[in-house]
């Protein structure tokens, strides 16, 4: 078993924020990131389809803000994501641990 690796990036459309809910919402979206989600004990063999069966766990789409997925790939069960490895390497421990989504 391995774990799947779903990488997210999100934007903000600032614009909406005066918006008053009348018409066509204006637009001037800003990268602002993304997040890593994990899903534990994936068989390699059932990949996508554990994929296909998570996605919507972490993707949102509205006036105001959008998250979707750039890449998601197989990794070992003791992966740790770069967020976690930083927080290990100078806080000495993991606080904030990429989300686990439920299969």
């Amino acid at each position: 078993m391995s774990k799947l690796l779903i990488t997210t990036q999100t934007k903000e459309n600032y614009a909406a924020h005066d918006w008053d809910g009348e018409g066509v919402c204006p637009e001037y979206w800003k990268f602002k990131g993304g997040s890593d989600y994990i899903v534990l004990d994936v068989d390699v063999n059932a990949a996508s389809e554990v994929y296909e069966s998570v996605k919507s766990q972490c993707e949102s789409n509205d006036e105001y803000y959008v998250e979707y997925v750039i890449d998601w790939e197989i990794v070992a069960d003791n992966y740790l994501t770069d967020f976690e490895r930083d927080q290990l390497e100078f806080e000495g421990k993991i606080r904030f641990p990429a989300k686990q989504l439920a299969a």
